[in-house]
């Protein structure tokens, strides 16, 4: 009898306990018609599923619990500033500044650059982590919990190759709006082409393809990791660009095994409109009065960044009544480049220092004797002033005999893909590079 007793005490803690757990961890499937929901409601058979619900993560933590508040830096807003309005105390402010030095300078805060922050979903919302992203494909996480943690994270870059092709019916800065061509892939263009091909003149009817490598994070591009082929037909005439490593990084060739690449850049500037060209006559706008213009002025906003054509070592950079803020760099025994009218000139740039090609030296302004934001640049060969667009440089060296094999398989390769990409049948209006 007590055997009966206590099988059937089992078997009611059983069904108990069974029915508990239906209650609070298993929940009905959505009904598909009513007379689903009635057999629920007979007792009659139905379908139960787990509802199991993943968890929310940002940043590599789960933040179901949390409130997340996204915003911009502002101007000379400081970490400091951001912190204390969500309730983080001054001294875990000074350690978490102090710690995070090895790792990142919290003094490098930028303005419009994204951060967000995660707080506790109080009325007072205290901070428990803020995340500062610097650029797409880096953010830097600051938590401040039982133990201060500051780590720099990287997300995972996708390089995709992709190809575009256009034909020039308006100037070149249209098309790149047209076509969506980003300034960053038209500036390596200009820069492997630029002693070969004028883009201050190209004509309708001129012609290109490119395949290029586009950096991606989660499907969005963050910019271009290369250049791999180029054909451009400008007059009539084919160009081609292949790159090519030789043992000394990589550079761009023609088809006959010729280096595109100069001793100097052509451009100082990221390729931009020519407002004014070297002149032995030119009305002076604020002098009014006709005389020789021995330079090349750039028209760009103020604060575009100017960039040294070839490596070399500044002689001047000051400012004066004239020329207004300036750096004048001598690169070897016959060249020397000089840039005025800066908004100011980059820091450490100053007479005695060295300088890279492609370095930023200063920031485009109109200091000195100018009407509106430009670069006047200026260009002397042997010690006279030349045209810098229409000088000649010796080219950088070809492809050495040991390496024409390579480059010959190399070259067929990228042919055959150029070859095989199509221009528009009916071309919209698209790239004046």
């Amino acid at each position: 009898m007590r055997k009966s007793w206590f099988g059937f005490l089992v078997v009611t803690v059983f069904v108990v306990a069974v029915v508990t757990v239906n209650r609070f961890y298993i929940v009905p499937t959505l009904m598909q018609d009513q007379a689903s929901a009635d057999s629920m409601a007979t007792g009659s058979d139905s379908t139960y599923v787990a509802e199991i619900k993943a968890p929310n993560f940002l940043y590599g933590m789960v933040v179901d619990n949390y409130t997340v508040i996204e915003d911009k830096i502002k101007r000379n807003e400081v970490l400091g500033d951001i912190l204390m309005e969500y309730n983080v105390p001054a001294n875990i402010i000074h350690q978490i500044s102090k710690l995070s030095r090895n790792v990142f300078d919290v003094r490098k805060i930028a303005a419009n650059k994204k951060y967000t922050l995660i707080c506790d979903q109080d009325s007072l919302k205290t901070a428990k982590a803020f995340v500062y992203e610097p650029n797409p494909t880096e953010y830097i996480v600051f938590r401040f919990e039982d133990t201060l943690w500051v780590d720099v994270c990287q997300r995972e870059v996708t390089i995709v190759e992709k190809s575009i092709a256009g034909e020039i019916k308006s100037n070149l800065s249209e098309t790149i709006e047209e076509l969506g061509i980003s300034h960053d892939l038209t500036n390596r263009f200009v820069d492997v082409f630029g002693w070969q091909v004028d883009f201050q003149r190209l004509q309708k009817g001129d012609k290109f393809k490119l395949i290029y490598e586009e950096a991606q994070v989660e499907g969005i591009s963050v910019g271009i990791k290369q250049i791999n082929g180029i054909y451009f037909e400008h007059f009539g005439h084919p160009y081609y660009a292949f790159p090519f490593d030789q043992g000394e990084g990589t550079d761009y060739f023609d088809d006959e095994g010729k280096s595109l690449r100069k001793a100097l850049l052509k451009y100082p500037i990221e390729f931009t409109r020519i407002s004014s060209r070297y002149t032995m006559s030119r009305f002076h706008p604020v002098q009014k009065r006709w005389k020789a213009h021995l330079g090349t002025d750039f028209a760009a906003p103020k604060g575009t960044p100017i960039r040294a054509v070839g490596d070399g070592y500044v002689e001047e950079a000051q400012y004066k009544s004239n020329n207004g803020n300036y750096v004048k760099i001598k690169h070897n025994g016959t060249y020397t480049t000089q840039y005025l009218h800066m908004s100011r000139i980059a820091d450490g740039v100053r007479a005695g220092t060295r300088v890279r090609q492609g370095q930023t030296i200063g920031y485009v302004g109109s200091t000195g004797l100018a009407t509106g934001p430009h670069l006047c640049y200026r260009f002397w060969r042997n010690g006279v002033q030349v045209d810098a667009l229409k000088v000649e440089l010796p080219p950088s060296q070809p492809v050495k005999k040991d390496y024409l094999e390579s480059f010959e398989a190399v070259k067929a390769e990228l042919t055959k893909k150029l070859d095989d990409i199509s221009f528009p049948v009916q071309a919209d209006p698209i790239a004046s590079l």
